[in-house]
């Protein structure tokens, strides 16, 4: 209801689980999908999974609890875009779906923080690390370590005293050199090769 009623969006199907969720997306080309965690038949990480495969597959944007957030450094890892917690007010949720279909990643910074302190400590750091970090610049890898931080473009503007737009083409170029899709798998990245350590 809450997205239909937004002038700029359409909800195109729902689904009542991963399996059925498959079908639609094939039959009906969403741009996003919002995808809950807990689902019957096949929960949503392997439901992401299986959907951004597709070189153009839709966005995922994942809903999950604080009770439940073991759950989203896996969702990460599975290729979502976006993760909102389910008490989120209305507009906060029109936006999410917004910035997920504009190519964005959507990490809520308490999200983001709690997350990396409490469940990034299971890869063994630095047992991942690929060759493609020594492509980045002294300063992209700067910009990396705080993206993993759970920063915000506006954040990592003001700590290294540059514009958006700089910082907008520092994430651009590290994307493309690292082969990643957005911001989410590049914290995954950051953490998984040692380049950060929770806490740190």
């Amino acid at each position: 209801m809450i997205l239909d009623a937004q002038p700029d969006m359409e909800v195109v199907g729902e689904a009542q689980d991963g399996k059925e969720a498959l079908r639609m997306v094939a039959e009906l080309r969403p741009d996003v999908i919002l995808m809950d965690i807990r689902m019957p038949e096949m929960d949503g990480l392997e439901t992401t999974r299986r959907i951004v495969i597709d070189e153009n597959a839709p966005r995922v944007l994942m809903l999950t609890t604080f009770d439940m957030n073991e759950y989203v450094y896996e969702a990460m890892k599975s290729g979502a875009s976006g993760f909102l917690l389910k008490d989120v007010k209305p507009e906060q949720l029109a936006d999410a779906v917004r910035t997920v279909a504009a190519g964005d990643a959507l990490l809520a910074p308490a999200i983001t923080r709690r997350l990396i302190e409490e469940f990034v400590r299971r890869p063994p750091p630095g047992t991942n690390a690929p060759p493609e970090l020594e492509t980045l610049t002294e300063r992209e890898l700067e910009v990396l370590k705080l993206i993993a931080k759970g920063l915000s473009n506006e954040e990592i503007a003001k700590q290294l005293f540059v514009s958006m737009a700089t910082v907008k083409t520092h994430i651009t170029h590290i994307l493309m050199k690292l082969q990643l899709r957005d911001r989410v798998q590049a914290v995954v990245l950051a953490y998984e090769s040692g380049l950060v350590q929770p806490g740190g």
